[in-house]
């Protein structure tokens, strides 16, 4: 029954009827609508699989002991199959191919599951159309990959080593065939395969790739993802499809959310009113293990045409059938080789007559469970037994292969193409490879302009340079932030996939950093795009460090399928240090740079940290041109003047695309060295405390710190060059960030004693003009003057010693 007019709930009899206002979306109950999809022998066909399927989840979570998540595997199972052998559209053959449907566990805890219904799929397909499995095995993942799982490649596993099993991570990446995301941490994997879907939507146009998004009701509670749900369904995002996984069981609850009359644990909705809420449609599958309700659902999903993103919420148990339900069932499981785990392979071995290994009552043969290489060979006994299965069941496998078949048909009946409109993003990475400043983005001396304005306008000029590659965000900061300047020229308003597709600017839900990261994210995994988001430092770094590092881990991962550069989002961290003193402390904050800074593998992350808006290019292009997974620049709020640099006889603001840079030479013996990094602090230098020193005649060496992770990017005999290890040991800094940014460049105790850092005084600063809360930390130009004169003063013992 499709419901036209808005639902009403009471949620006790005595109380007044509620009523939802209007929305676009409908709400649907499959149970009530005459559709049998199946034939019998279609369902004995998915009913044999899902057999095999929950006896290979039992097996992995058996042989590989305290890992995994059996019971959400198991719950998913039927409407994941369903998925992938009746509603998906894609070439098997062809995992990368990026016009296919797309399949994403942000439930990453059902890796498990996802596992072991890709071996099956690759296991069917080996048994009945050899051709079309990827020649090179990497693209597959075959029963003898289940080995790896959550196996670290340096472990004893004799048989996974013969075998070139794959090292398959305890929740999914893109080392995994037809993954695009690396997904588990809390609601991040469903804002970023938002992501996916809009990035899509945008290449491909009307008839885009769909997203199929496994989740379940514990995923949804996050705050993250209701912000992500409101996008998507601001957005009109059609091309999405959430599956839903309702058991109501959690890790702590069996009663997730509220359901009829009994409050939930957890929250006080049902995910069916969740969605609703947020204009999505929703179709609710009452008995989530009947095949008939499940793939009735998918297609009249599929079949709806309203423009809005669809939800399907499935009721289901956890751990349905396996012996351990509920919440026990989450991360745990049968004991090894226990009788229960024996009776959930039961069934299965009643159909085959084989006898699968069991161990002795005192776990002799593998002592245990302690000897590995024993447990391995059972495993791969048992996974041996099911290839058997499979082969013995020729009928059933060849109806599956033919849906496989039939999927990549209707794959290429479609002939999807990439718009020619669409965003061109390789000539956002073409126009990075210039070193010379576009004639438009030149700055003069003396003109005065934000840092984060620059920065608008350099992403700006890369958007019209790239037909719009670049998408962009804002935590209700989009004029404040001055992101809103890389979108001038593109229609305005915000993206809807209906009625404003050109548009560049999201609504990613409001104030929501949170879920704006992680649909970023998404949208530069797709490979069109570069999505880019602002707020305030202070913000954004810590709320988006989620999304940003799992991005990383994915463009790592991905790296094993396909060895393209990695795909960055640009975190735009605004208002930055202390320079947004009006704000108050909560605001101006100096912490932000420590959470990203070196704090990434080599290569994944890059932090830019200009002061002067002349730096904001040759850093950004730099940045583009490492192609590193994250790209945060931390940008001020007050306009600056630009200064002169060739009459200050500074280094031209080219040299900041090196990471570090000598800003200015001592004219003569040099008294020290002064290394600063952050732009309210540099200024401060600049304008206040050199001329001071000059008339003292004090004459320093100073460095800037512009870029940490390009630097480490030079060739080491370049690093060396720049910034010799002898700097370092007699060198002081200035920054306006914390301390440990500082460490790297300051490596004596001496220097570090004279380093000036916001809390130098033990506390955070107060509210006030930026100049003001500068002085209060004790890093305006007198402050800094009092400090680099007893530094110096305090090197002369040793300068004569030595």
């Amino acid at each position: 029954m499709t419901i036209a007019l808005e639902p009403t709930y009471s949620p006790q009899a005595a109380a007044p009827t509620s009523r939802f206002g209007s929305r676009r979306g409908v709400w649907i109950d499959i149970s009530e609508e005459p559709s049998l999809p199946l034939s019998a022998q279609e369902i004995e066909a998915f009913e044999t699989l899902d057999l095999i399927y929950r006896s290979v989840c039992a097996m992995v979570y058996n042989y590989v002991p305290t890992s995994g998540h059996p019971g959400g595997s198991v719950s998913s199972g039927r409407f994941v199959s369903a998925l992938l052998f009746d509603a998906m559209d894609y070439d098997f053959s062809r995992p990368l191919s990026e016009e296919a449907d797309i399949i994403s566990y942000a439930a990453g805890h059902k890796a498990l599951g996802l596992y072991s219904m890709w071996a099956l799929r690759n296991e069917i397909v080996r048994l009945v159309a050899p051709e079309m499995l990827p020649t090179d095995i990497a693209f597959q993942l075959r029963l003898e990959d289940l080995l790896g799982f959550r196996r670290n490649p340096a472990g004893p596993a004799p048989l996974a080593a013969a075998f070139k099993s794959k090292a398959l991570d305890g929740h999914p990446t893109p080392a995994t065939p037809f993954v695009r995301l690396s997904t588990g941490a809390s609601g991040v994997g469903l804002a970023s395969s938002i992501g996916l879907a809009i990035a899509a939507a945008d290449t491909f146009h009307e008839d885009s790739p769909r997203v199929h998004i496994v989740e379940g009701e514990g995923g949804l509670t996050p705050g993250r993802v209701a912000e992500a749900l409101a996008a998507a369904g601001t957005a009109s995002l059609k091309n999405v499809f959430v599956h839903l996984d309702w058991n109501q069981s959690s890790i702590d609850s069996d009663h997730v959310t509220r359901e009829g009359d009994v409050p939930g644990d957890y929250v006080q909705w049902t995910p069916c009113e969740l969605f609703y809420l947020h204009d999505w449609n929703v179709i609710y599958v009452p008995d989530g293990t009947s095949f008939q309700q499940i793939v009735g659902a998918q297609r009249r999903a599929m079949s709806l045409d309203n423009g809005q993103p669809t939800a399907i919420v499935y009721r289901t148990t956890k751990g349905w059938r396996y012996g351990i339900e509920g919440r026990a069932s989450h991360g745990a499981g049968h004991k090894l080789c226990a009788a229960g785990f024996q009776q959930a392979l039961e069934p299965l071995v009643s159909k085959t007559g084989r006898q699968l290994p069991m161990c002795e009552p005192d776990h002799q043969r593998c002592a245990g469970g302690s000897t590995s290489e024993i447990v391995e060979q059972c495993f791969w006994e048992s996974l041996s037994t099911v290839r058997h299965v499979l082969e013995a069941n020729h009928l059933v496998v060849t109806r599956m292969s033919e849906r496989i078949i039939a999927s990549r048909e209707r794959l290429y009946k479609r002939q999807r193409q990439v718009a020619p409109s669409s965003p061109r993003v390789a000539r956002v990475f073409a126009a990075a490879r210039s070193r010379t400043t576009p004639e438009s983005l030149v700055l003069s001396a003396g003109a005065n302009i934000t840092l984060r304005g620059q920065l608008g306008k350099v992403l700006g000029y890369l958007n019209k340079e790239s037909n719009g590659a670049l998408l962009i965000s804002a935590a209700d900061l989009l004029g404040s932030t001055s992101i809103n300047e890389a979108v001038a020229g593109f229609p305005g308003g915000y993206f809807n996939m209906q009625s404003n597709p050109g548009s560049r600017t999201l609504s990613t839900g409001g104030i929501c950093e949170d879920a704006m990261s992680g649909i970023l994210s998404g949208i530069s995994s797709f490979g069109h795009h570069i999505g880019a988001g602002s707020s305030y430092a202070a913000f954004l770094a810590p709320l988006g460090h989620i999304a940003a590092r799992l991005h990383a881990i994915g463009n790592q991962a991905r790296q094993s399928l396909d060895p393209s550069p990695y795909r960055p989002f640009i975190l735009v961290c605004g208002h930055a240090g202390l320079k947004t003193g009006e704000d108050g402390p909560t605001h101006a904050d100096p912490q932000p740079l420590q959470l990203l800074q070196e704090n990434f593998p080599k290569g994944a992350m890059v932090t830019l940290t200009p002061w002067d808006p002349q730096e904001i290019w040759p850093l950004m292009a730099a940045a583009l041109r490492a192609s590193p997974a994250i790209i945060a620049p931390f940008v001020s709020r007050p306009s600056e003047t630009v200064p002169d640099r060739k009459a200050l006889g500074f280094a031209p603001a080219s040299e900041a695309a090196r990471g570090v840079y000598k800003l200015r030479s001592a004219a003569g013996r040099s008294d020290g060295a002064v290394v600063i990094q952050e732009s309210g602090v540099a200024y401060a230098f600049v304008e206040q405390t050199l001329p001071l020193l000059e008339r003292t005649g004090i004459d320093l060496d100073v460095y800037y710190v512009a870029s940490a992770e390009l630097f480490d990017l030079l060739p080491q005999a370049e690093q060396d060059k720049i910034f010799p290890e002898s700097v370092a040991q007699r060198a002081m800094g200035l920054t306006g960030f914390t301390m440990p940014t500082m460490y790297r460049w300051i490596r004596s105790d001496l220097g570090r004693s004279h380093t000036l850092h916001p809390f130098s005084h033990n506390k955070y600063p107060g509210s006030g003009p930026g100049a003001r809360v500068i002085s209060e930390a004790g890093l305006d130009g007198d402050a800094q003057l009092a400090a680099i004169i007893d530094y110096v003063n305090a090197r002369k013992p040793r300068a004569s010693h030595h």
